[in-house]
């Protein structure tokens, strides 16, 4: 299963896989670490939203 695919269903590797990919952006727009994980919260509640294509 693609990682996307995995992530978008709850997987804990590709969750992972998804925030150690976006870890640069974040730490990048982050002012502190409460801000970090705001940041990494706010993309595990929209990976469900994640538009997939119907198989």
């Amino acid at each position: 299963m693609p990682t996307i695919k995995a992530a978008v269903v709850g997987e804990k590797w590709a969750t992972e896989k998804v925030i150690k990919h976006y870890a640069p952006f974040i730490d990048e727009l982050a002012v502190d670490e409460n801000m970090k994980q705001y940041l990494i919260m706010k993309l595990l509640e929209k990976m469900p939203d994640f538009p997939m294509e119907q198989e």
